[in-house]
């Protein structure tokens, strides 16, 4: 006969991911005549959640390098963004689902600049990001318990093969 017990551990009860393309306008300090590079560095983020719905807030710098002055001259600029972005998710398990749960945010794809242009003085640049999300809750398993199960195994003891009787098929014959 079996009994049952159940575990309680911790399971990934909503999981998605998304990618965001967003625009930007940004101001230099001098007039730019051509942008010579663009990149994006300290990419952090969090996510909080609403059932099933996961706000994930996050901000990263962009460095724009540029020249000015007809090209004679380069200068780099600097400017934080931030971003709110949402994302319903699927959950599997929502009798688990609550405000409290764990919430694990990945940047699949890290920020990277797609498009760059100037127009009127200002720099305008398409950002895509792709971000995963997971909301880790507590489940349940039942499992099967055997009780008629021996709690220890009986131990015998080996032969010693080391020693080996050289005559042992002429004595066996006599």
């Amino acid at each position: 006969m079996s009994n049952y017990k159940e575990i309680v551990t911790k399971t990934i009860i909503g999981k998605g991911k998304k990618e965001y393309i967003s625009n930007y306008e940004v101001e230099t300090d001098i007039e730019p005549s051509t942008v010579l590079g663009c990149w994006i560095i300290n990419h952090r983020f969090s996510g909080t959640n609403n059932q099933n719905e996961v706000f994930v807030n996050g901000s990263y710098d962009v460095n724009i390098w540029y020249s000015y002055d007809n090209d004679s001259k380069t200068s780099v600029t600097t400017k934080n963004i931030s971003y709110n972005e949402s994302m319903k998710l699927r959950v599997k398990d929502y009798d688990s689902l609550n405000n409290n749960n764990e919430i694990i945010v990945r940047s699949l794809k890290q920020p990277t600049v797609q498009n760059v242009k100037i127009k009127d003085g200002k720099v305008y640049l398409t950002i895509n990001k792709e971000l995963g999300v997971e909301i880790v809750g507590e489940s349940k398993v039942k499992i099967a318990i055997e009780d008629d199960e021996l709690p220890w195994d009986e131990l015998y003891e080996e032969p010693n093969i080391d020693e080996v009787d050289e005559n042992y098929i002429e004595n066996d014959k006599q």
